[in-house]
């Protein structure tokens, strides 16, 4: 089973991309091409019609030369609960709690809670130099093209990952943890 990103969530992601296009005087046909990403899809997202991945949303940050987490407006001013991102029908939940920029680089910490056959899908957008994970309560089985890893509770793991990865509680249990992504931020020309 999947989620998505909460309606709320959603609207107000599509008025920041809007309001980021705007500024930087780009059409959305230029953001199209900046981000490989269709006209129709950034319409549909503008307008909140749409219920983009988190890879699609960070190939958009990157057309507009910012981070998904900026886009989401989670900086060093917000709340410590952050914005939940995703969730699925069973209660699973992923929630960016904090965000840090420099000119080459952005750093995520996420809190996650995946709950019996909930699977969630990242990658596919730009490359990610490394995922870290600490897991506090039951087992995460991450699944890259390489390999299957699992990481128990009170545990820590690593993943480089220029492709696509999947987030499951092992053995459909619960798992709690915190993940920690670094994004290259890519030149702006």
């Amino acid at each position: 089973m999947s989620g998505g990103m909460r309606p709320a969530v959603v609207e107000q992601l599509g008025e920041r991309i809007r309001a980021a296009r705007q500024e930087l005087d780009l059409s959305v046909g230029a953001l199209a091409e900046l981000s490989e990403v269709s006209r129709r899809m950034l319409t549909q997202i503008e307008l909140g019609q749409a219920n983009p991945s988190v890879a699609i949303l960070d190939r958009i940050a990157a057309g507009l030369g910012t981070t998904f987490a900026a886009l989401m407006g989670v900086g060093a001013s917000d709340a410590p609960e952050g914005v939940e991102i995703w969730s699925s029908e069973n209660g699973s939940w992923a929630v960016l709690l904090d965000a840090v920029d420099t000119e080459t680089l952005s750093v995520e910490t996420w809190k996650w809670k995946l709950l019996g056959v909930d699977v969630y899908e990242g990658g596919g957008g730009i490359p990610l130099p490394g995922l870290m994970h600490h897991v506090i309560e039951g087992a995460l089985e991450i699944e890259t093209a390489e390999a299957v890893e699992v990481i128990e509770a009170g545990g820590s793991g690593r993943v480089a990952s220029g492709g696509s990865y999947r987030y499951r509680a092992h053995q459909g249990q619960a798992a709690v943890f915190f993940s920690v992504a670094m994004l290259a931020r890519p030149a702006r020309g």
